[in-house]
């Protein structure tokens, strides 16, 4: 292995609040002669998601805070360089959670091959990645059936409209908030949901009481706030919630209050689920399987923003809070 430098990405102070450019530093990195048994690999792509902002602080969630002066962490999709590892050779194409990063030295046990069949690669990080399979999971986790009405916010975001698309191939009707016109546009007319409103320009409760007008039966929250209490009101009884992410709360420096409906769920028998998706990894063969012949055929879209640059990867990351992004956000490294 000749030398090589690797830039990565540093989180070097824990933000108060909305995340700002200091609290990150871009260094750089000499890597260490392969030893047996480990596997060089170039990143092509990385991910940022909104969940990073919670492994910003300091304390105990469901995954380990970052750590200060250290790269950071998050799926990626890369191409191995050098194997010293019977397992891979150089040109397969892997998954990892080495993002933030230009290079990286792993075990095989951390790196999942995919298959060069599907382009571009990053869709392992969307539809066939760890978002699409939350959007999958998310499904089969309320049992969402055919003719069941589902609401979904952060709809144009990369979890929501997989979980409409995949909604839509169960025969849902399916209903998405969105940010922007363009975004409502995208949701309607790309991924076939059955209508889309933009909650930013009127009463959240009211414009899905309009499009809803007899209730909803399942809502897929991305957002929490005063989504899930819009939600909570237009439930039919016996309607299920799936909790997969609450971004409205993400950067707040205070507790934010619940829903103040939140009894709704006692009085309409509701049913509400948390959804982590490291929970779902041992189906991630049946899902990249299902999946993967609906992106092969057509069936389903792989929406993304798309910035070139590990030096533009926390801007982007900062972009997510803004609405940035239509479908997955990815960086392309150079």
């Amino acid at each position: 292995m000749t030398d090589i430098i690797s830039r990565e990405i540093h989180l070097i102070s824990r933000p108060t609040g909305m995340p700002t450019p200091a609290n990150f530093a871009l260094t750089q990195t000499h890597l260490e002669p392969l030893q047996d048994g480990q596997v060089l690999v170039r990143n092509l792509y990385m991910s940022v998601d909104p969940y990073m902002r919670g492994r910003m602080n300091d304390g105990k969630s469901y995954v380990p805070p970052f750590e200060l002066g250290k790269p950071m962490s998050g799926g990626a999709v890369g191409e191995v360089v050098e194997s010293h590892a019977p397992e891979f050779q150089p040109g397969d194409v892997v998954t990892s959670n080495y993002g933030w990063r230009e290079y990286f030295i792993a075990t095989p046990q951390e790196l999942h091959r995919v298959s060069r069949d599907i382009q571009p690669l990053s869709v392992y990080l969307g539809a066939l990645g760890l978002t699409g399979l939350t959007a999958w999971a998310g499904l089969y986790l309320v049992d969402v059936k055919a003719e069941d009405v589902i609401f979904i916010s952060g709809a144009a975001g990369a979890v929501g409209n997989m979980a409409g698309q995949l909604a839509k191939l169960r025969g849902c009707r399916v209903i998405g908030a969105a940010g922007s016109p363009e975004k409502v546009k995208f949701l309607q007319e790309e991924c076939g949901f059955d209508l889309a409103f933009n909650y930013k320009t009127g009463s959240i409760l009211e414009q899905l009481n309009l499009a809803a007008p007899d209730g909803i039966d399942v809502y897929f929250d991305n957002v929490g706030g005063e989504m899930l209490e819009a939600a909570l009101s237009a439930l039919r009884v016996n309607g299920r919630i799936i909790a997969c992410g609450g971004i409205s709360g993400y950067n707040a420096q205070t507790p934010q209050p619940g829903p103040s409906n939140l009894f709704n769920i006692t009085t309409k028998r509701l049913t509400m689920k948390g959804l982590i998706v490291s929970d779902w990894l041992g189906c991630r063969g049946e899902f990249e399987h299902v999946v993967g012949d609906y992106c092969r055929s057509g069936k389903l879209k792989n929406k993304e923003t798309v910035v070139v640059g590990i030096n533009n990867a926390v801007s982007t990351f900062l972009g997510l809070f803004e609405g940035k992004n239509i479908g997955k956000m990815v960086v392309k490294l150079e």
